[in-house]
């Protein structure tokens, strides 16, 4: 028997399950490095398109920029998320997320005294000497985003790629 691949568990503030989806999916495995002045948001999305992925995320990256633009979170309901504009050498500690069309990405930076900042990632990841990067894909299914009235944002549906789909 083929083992249960768990791909999206989010709780409900009450602890139950709001969506669960499983099932067992073929991993395809990509990996690129982008070089100097290349953008890296951009890069992944040309990737994406390229090869014509339907449910891709980012399994690792590594490298450095010299340009990030970040959303941080929101720290109260009064304030609305920053978003920042960093112009520093900044070392890549991790980059994380969905790749679908309305991609989902977190990264986390390091400057030269090791101090780290990370958020949303807007664009604008301009790479300063390499990205190192690894894709994967769920061969089997698809990702999309809808709106979710709980949260206010396009959130992240996992469906078998045979319901052939489109982004809501």
């Amino acid at each position: 028997m083929n083992p249960i691949l768990c791909l999206s568990l989010l709780l409900l503030a009450s602890g139950t399950f709001a969506y669960i989806q499983e099932g067992p999916s073929s991993l395809s495995v990509y990996a690129l490095r982008l070089g100097p002045g290349e953008e890296i948001v951009t890069s992944l999305f040309k990737f994406v398109q390229e090869k014509k992925l339907r449910a891709p995320f980012v399994i690792t990256c590594v490298g450095s920029v010299t340009k990030a633009t970040l959303r941080l979170a929101n720290s109260d309901a009064q304030n609305t998320n920053e978003i920042i504009h960093l112009k520093e050498r900044f070392e890549i500690v991790s980059l994380v997320g969905t790749l679908n069309e309305d991609a989902h990405l977190h990264i986390s930076l390091s400057d030269k005294d090791g101090k780290t900042i990370g958020g949303h990632a807007m664009g604008n990841l301009e790479v300063f000497t390499t990205a190192e990067i690894v894709i994967g894909e769920l061969s089997d299914l698809q990702f999309t985003r809808e709106m979710d009235e709980r949260t206010g944002f396009p959130e992240l549906v996992i469906r078998p790629r045979s319901e052939n789909t489109t982004s809501a």
